[in-house]
Parts: C-alpha cells; structure tokens; sequence
C-alpha cells in the first residue's frame, strides 16, 4: 500500500512541476533535424561558446600554469633564508612563518574553489586571484628594493640594515597577498582547464585526462626554473632581481590568460553548494522515522533533462549512505503545501551530498602523503645542509636537490603515458591504463619507499662524521634516491587525485573537487609539525637530544624517516578498504533523450485524440 502511495505521490508532483499544456507538446513536435539540435543544446545547457575550446585553448591555461609556478616558487624557494638573513629572524620563527605561509596558500584553494563554483565562474576567479598575485609580486618586489640595504646583503655574509614595524608588516602583506592568490587561482585553473573539453565525445574526454597530467608537467617545469636558475641569484643576495623575475612571468601568464578569452568554454557557476547540502541533512533529519521506498524510481526528482541545481546535470540515484535517501522520500505532508526544499530534496541534490561524504575517506588518506611529500622542503634540506655538498669549489645549496625531484616528475610522466599506460590498457582493458585510485595506491607505495630511502642514507650519513665537524662528509648526491622516490609517487599521488577529485565531484562542485589536492598539502604541513612536535616531546627527554635536535649530528632523524614509513603503510591498508568500498558518481548522461522521447510519445497520443 506505502509502494501505490508513494507512487502516486510521485506522478503528482511530476503532473505537478511539468504543467504540460496541449499547445507546449505541439510545440515540442519538430522535425528530426531540430530534435537532435535540441537535445545537444539540453545536454549542453550549461556550456557557453561549446563550439571553442580543445587543446589550443587548454594549452594557454598549461602555459599559465608552468608561468604562475615560476612566479611563486621565486618567492617560496628561498623565502625562509629571505627571512633569517634580510629581516634577521631566529630559525626556529622563520620555519614557522614559512609553515603558516605555505598552509595559507593551499588553504586558500578552498576559497577560490567556492567562490568559482557558487558565484563567479571558472574564468573570472581565475582572472581575479590572477590579479592579486601580481599585485602582491609588484608590493614586494618595489619593498625589496627599498628595504634591503646595503645592496647585495642577505647572502649570508653581508648582514642587512634592521626593518622598520612598517615595512615588516608591507612585506608580510605582500606575501600573504601572493599566498592568497597564487592558492584561489590553482585549483580553478585545473577545472577551467578540464572544460575545455567535451565530455560527450570520446577523444575529447581520453584528452581531458591527459590534460591533467599535462597540468602537473607544466606545474613541475616552472618550479624547475626556480628551484635551479633563480635560487642561485637569491641566495647570493640578488634578491629584487629574484623577484622581478617572478613578477614578470606572473604577468605575462595573466596577459596570455586574457588573450585566449574570446576562444574559451564557459562553465556556468551552480550557485552555493553550502545550503543545498545542509538542506538533505535536516531533510533527512526530519523524516528519520520515514521507511524508504524499496524502488528508487518513486524518490522525488523534478522532471525533464535539466536537474534542480542551476547548471548540473542530473545524477542517478546510488545504494550507499541510504539514510540521505530519506531526504527525497514523498511524504503525504510534502504533498500538502508548497514544496520546501528543507523538507524535500531532488536524488540529484541527495547525491551531490553523499558525493562529497564518499569522496572524504579517500582525500583523509592522502593526507599522510602529502606528510611525506612536505618532508622535501624540510627535513630533506635540513639533511642535505649537513653533507658534503661540494662540487669542486663551488657548493650546492641543499634546497637546489630537489631539482632531482622535480626531472624525476617530468621522466616519469613521459614513461607513464607512453609505456605503462598502453601496457596496463592492453591487460586490463582500461584505456586509461591504470584507474585513479590505483594510481594514487602506488603513489603511496613509492612515498612509503622514500621515506625508507630517506632513512637508510640518515644511518649511512651519521657513519661519516668526523669530531668536532658540523658536516658529514658524505657526498649530498646520496639524497638522489629519494628525491627521485617522491618525484615518482608525485606522478601517481597527486595526477591521480586531480583526475579523481574533478571526476567524482558533480558538476556543482567541480573546482572544490580540484581544490581537495591542494588542500591535503595544506593538512599535510599541519600534520607534519604536529608530528615533529609530539616526537621531540616524547623523545627529547632527560639529557636525551631527541630525534631531530638542533644538531642533527647527535639525533636520529632515520627513526623519524622509518616512522613515517610505518604510518604510509598503515594508512594504505586504510586506503585499499575505503578505495574497495567507493562507489564512483553516476551522472545521467541519457536524460535529454529520454525526455525528448517523451515529449515525442505525448504528441502522437495527443494527435491521436
């Protein structure tokens, strides 16, 4: 009887919302050229400009990738020597300036990621934080020059005038200007990027998960740039040519960003995600005591192609979570009065909710990964700054190793698409080779090894100390394993979870899903100087120095490393459970057919009539 109920509960608001009229299903009578026409413009309706777009149109936004890069790695390379040598901070503050800066900026992903999808769009978030970056390039590369005097200090030999309370908190302006910028605008370039090409046809969706990997090229070949070619000029105390350097390539990848805008596709926002999500839960809340139907079929979705949420496509109802479901149950009370979206949600609107729970237990199991990709541009230098870093007369600088991380990304992404991803294909039949998750379990897998790597060349570090010498004279070239280590889970962990994040998450939310990536690096900064800090606690006891003390010659960083390692593995048997009960999204690709097929079977039987 609950079944026939909700049925007819369910006919009575489709009758309801469609109102069909006589004369609208003559009109929806055409000829077939016009139907197919229709129904692409339906499937469509939330592309502008459908007909631009492709892989011209992407690469400007991979070029502005790879010049956007440049510009912030020339800021953040070397901004904790900037600030022990220019404004004569203690090491100690200004690795943990360096932390909160490096957190704000992936935060600031979240920011960006929402305003783009509930407001502004793809293209002018991307424009605007654009434009803030360059801004906060301009403030400090005009205070550089006037601040740091005499010229040429802050090489670490010619120390630098004291700054005034002003100009300290112009600089940290400009920076977290710069911070809030670069981090809005990244993950909004990944999906602007991503729509740049039609889902619909199958070439264009084999490149649009190509162009992900693209992405991340570009991202590492800027940071090339700067890891190498400017961090040698800052270093030696050619600070404002550094910065100038950055501001230049931020401009000229904003003016390139600017001239592909007549040729690109446009995404229209969906509006805030915020209350439609809070609006299935106290839904759900509200009818705890109502039984589900068995037959998805009678939960309540409006009719025709186009879904309740501006701009989305509809999304096929799923068997996980199911309490949610209660949200989209038909209840006599729903029937009763006006439909309140507080009390009543659409599938579509229950799915977007569950879409971002499922999606949860897989970005927390990333985190730990992106503890040990932090690892690089910590404890990594600081291992290197204690080794024989000589070439000849000339000295590496420590942080410059991670050129090696960086050409072992590149190597990797080409061996990736051109070998294991043919080979994998023809074995299991996916033309993408390998699956996401996959992919992001062998990352963790490779990340675990380079922690194992990293602690294995610590032990061999600590044999080559000589009494009363600061530096091991073990050659730095040691740290080469796992540098290449991390460059090589990077091509899995972090490609795999932009391809993931953009594909799972539904059309409303799909520069939140990219901004995911970048928000586990921030958690991952977080996490690693919580882990720090609780090691020495327990470690540092007594006359004991600890695992990592200021004098590293006298702890025992390889147990950090190895601990790290043990947590990688734990957190991967987490992962292979939470990868093994995900269920992917399941958009309703057919639904403009569908209802072109219906619109088509009431005009033969009103003609018949």
């Amino acid at each position: 009887m609950d079944s026939v109920l909700n049925s007819t509960n369910q006919i009575t608001l489709k009758v309801t919302d469609e109102n069909i009229s006589t004369g609208q299903a003559q009109a929806a009578n055409k000829n077939n050229k016009d139907e197919k026409k229709l129904t692409s413009f339906i499937r469509k309706n939330l592309i502008h400009e459908k007909n631009k777009g492709g892989w011209k149109y992407a690469s400007i936004l991979l070029a502005n990738q790879g010049l956007a890069t440049l510009a912030f790695f020339g800021v953040g390379v070397n901004l904790v020597l900037f600030l022990t040598r220019v404004l004569q901070q203690e090491n100690a503050n200004a690795a943990n300036n360096v932390s909160k800066w490096t957190g704000t900026v992936y935060m600031c992903s979240l920011i960006g990621a929402f305003l783009s999808d509930s407001y502004w769009g793809r293209y002018l978030t991307c424009a605007v934080f654009q434009l803030i970056f360059v801004v906060g390039l301009v403030l400090l590369s005009v205070l550089s020059f006037l601040m740091i005097k005499p010229t040429g200090c802050g090489d670490g030999f010619i120390s630098c005038k004291p700054l005034s309370s002003i100009f300290a908190a112009i600089f940290y302006l400009s920076i977290y200007l710069i911070a809030f910028g670069y981090g809005g605008h990244q993950p909004t370039l990944a999906t602007f990027g991503a729509d740049q090409f039609d889902e619909s046809k199958p070439k264009e969706r084999q490149s649009k998960t190509l162009f992900f990997c693209y992405f991340y090229f570009f991202l590492n070949v800027g940071s090339l740039f700067s890891n190498t070619i400017l961090v040698y000029y800052e270093d030696s105390g050619k600070w404002t040519l550094g910065f100038l350097v950055s501001l230049a390539s931020a401009v000229i990848a904003l003016l390139s960003y600017l001239m592909g805008t007549p040729g690109y596709r446009y995404v229209k926002p969906c509006g805030n995600p915020l209350p439609r999500v809070a609006q299935v839960f106290i839904a759900a809340a509200r009818k705890w005591n109502v039984v589900v139907p068995a037959n998805s079929d009678e939960l309540y979705e409006v009719a025709g192609p186009e879904s309740a949420i501006k701009g989305s496509r509809k999304i096929l109802h799923s068997n996980e979570i199911e309490f949610l479901d209660k949200a989209a149950t038909i209840t006599d009370n729903d029937l009763a009065g006006p439909k309140n979206p507080w009390k009543l949600c659409t599938v579509t609107q229950v799915e977007e909710a569950k879409c971002v729970l499922k999606m949860l237990p897989i970005w927390l199991c990333t985190i730990i990964y992106s503890v040990v990709f932090t690892q690089m541009a910590s404890l990594f230098v600081e291992q290197g700054d204690v080794m024989n870093s000589h070439i000849g007369e000339f000295r590496l600088p420590a942080a410059s190793m991670s050129a090696f991380d960086i050409c072992s990304v590149l190597i990797c992404t080409g061996i990736y698409r051109k070998i294991l991803v043919p080979v994998a294909g023809k074995l299991n039949g996916n033309p993408k080779g390998l699956s996401e998750l996959q992919r992001m379990g062998i990352g963790l897998i490779i990340g675990m090894l380079a922690m194992i790597a990293a602690g294995a060349t610590e032990i061999q570090r600590l044999k080559y100390i000589s009494p009363g010498e600061k530096a091991s004279s073990l050659s730095i070239f040691w740290q080469i394993p796992q540098y290449v280590l991390v460059g090589a889970s990077e091509v899995f962990m972090y490609v795999g979870q932009l391809e993931f994040f953009n594909g799972q998450a539904p059309d409303g939310i799909k520069s939140f899903g990219s901004s995911l990536c970048m928000a586990s690096i921030s958690f991952g900064n977080y996490v690693s100087s919580l882990l720090v800090v609780m090691v020495m606690g327990i470690t540092a006891k007594g006359d004991k120095p600890g695992w990592i003390p200021d004098d590293l010659n006298t702890g025992h960083m390889d147990r950090f490393y190895f601990l790290l390692a043990v947590l990688t593995a734990f957190d991967f048997v987490i992962y292979l459970i939470c990868a093994n009960w995900y269920k992917g999204i399941n958009l309703d690709e057919d639904s403009c057919e569908k209802e072109m097929e219906m619109k088509l079977d009431e005009d033969d039987v009103l003609r018949r009539v």
